[in-house]
């Protein structure tokens, strides 16, 4: 799965004969930058209320994603996952989970029940500007 991070701009309907400008961002799963901005912008289209950009879309990489139906925020966690070799040697590698909550408390409860079967360490989380996620079309 190939993601990436996309920064949109756009003047949004926000109340009666109110438009205001936001900045939002998404993630989204596609093949390209291109394929991606289309999607989102498909997406987007019935809130969009004049101009509109996409200042940035950039690849990015997820260990792995903990989605949560009834959630409305998410978290970017960093993780050190723990393996010991033959040898004894210990060897430590970062990754990022990205983790759908309604707070930071279930947020870190949720990822802990994820990688509750992983010799790990959670080195931090913070909320992410990430709206929503689109998964790819199948």
């Amino acid at each position: 799965m190939i993601l990436y991070e996309i920064k949109v701009h756009y003047d949004r309907q926000t109340g009666e004969d109110n438009p205001g400008k936001v900045k939002e961002t998404y993630l989204v799963e596609g093949l390209n930058c291109a394929d991606v901005e289309n999607r989102l912008m498909d997406e987007l289209k019935p809130l969009i209320f004049g101009d509109c950009e996409v200042p940035v879309c950039k690849k990015v990489q997820y260990y792995d994603i903990v989605p949560s139906p009834e959630a409305d925020r998410w978290y970017k966690a960093r993780v050190e996952l723990i393996t010991v070799e033959d040898n004894g040697k210990e060897t430590r590698k970062t990754v990022s989970i990205l983790v759908q909550a309604t707070t930071i408390d279930f947020a870190l409860k949720n990822l802990r029940q994820h990688l509750a079967s992983l010799d790990c360490e959670i080195v931090s989380i913070q909320r992410s500007p990430i709206l929503e996620f689109y998964r790819a079309v199948n």
